[in-house]
């Protein structure tokens, strides 16, 4: 006599589909000590309020042994990232670029189908000069949020990661900006911000299999 009824042996059969999906995903490449990585983004990574080296570009370089240029410019928009992007790529021949951009276009209400479009150009570019891209969310302005310590990244960075088949760090960014005590002001990370928001996205890097343990 079977063990197992009809729906639990359905139950098993679809864990262990999932379980061998999970594991044929397979990991990219580690990338070595030397490896040129590009953060593109705003005020979120440029050094706003801290020492260039508090910054967490110039943190994760330390962990990673990576030259990692911080391309991060204060008040800069989806728009803008895609305007100065080309001369980056030429200038830094990165390996791997860090696309960290949206979050000025959400306060100033912009449209959205042009942020993600803006975003999907950047991410298609990086592709097109054999470089590999990672998209970082950006929590999206929610007063609730600011009061409750629990902002959430805007929807559409997952969709833009699944179109454009790019790995996506989603939570990172809002995690540390909840926290009053990680930031200097409303909206930016201070020097323990981005020391904890560096930790993460070495972790979330190292998942993705670029980042060695």
């Amino acid at each position: 006599m079977n063990k197992f009824s009809a729906p639990a042996r359905a139950l098993l059969a679809l864990l262990v589909l999932l379980l061998a999906a999970a594991c044929s995903q397979k990991k990219e490449d580690p990338l070595a000590a030397g490896t040129r990585v590009l953060a593109l983004g705003d005020s979120l990574t440029a050094p706003h309020g801290v020492a260039p080296n508090e910054a967490w570009p110039s943190l994760l370089a330390a962990r990673t042994g990576w030259v990692v240029t911080n391309a991060g410019v204060s008040g800069d928009t989806s728009a803008g990232g895609l305007q100065r992007l080309p001369a980056l790529l030429d200038e830094h021949n990165p390996q791997l670029v860090l696309v960290t951009l949206g979050g000025n276009d959400m306060l100033r209400r912009l449209p959205p189908g042009q942020t993600t479009a803006n975003l999907g150009q950047i991410l298609a570019l990086i592709k097109s000069r054999g470089a590999k891209a990672v998209l970082v969310a950006t929590p999206k302005p929610s007063i609730a949020g600011a009061v409750f310590s629990n902002l959430s990244p805007a929807e559409f960075y997952g969709q833009l990661a699944r179109d454009h088949g790019v790995p996506l760090i989603e939570d990172a960014m809002a995690e540390v900006l909840s926290d009053t005590q990680l930031k200097s002001d409303q909206l930016h990370p201070n020097a323990a911000g981005h020391a904890l928001l560096s930790k993460k996205l070495f972790e979330a890097l190292k998942a993705i299999g670029y980042a060695r343990g």
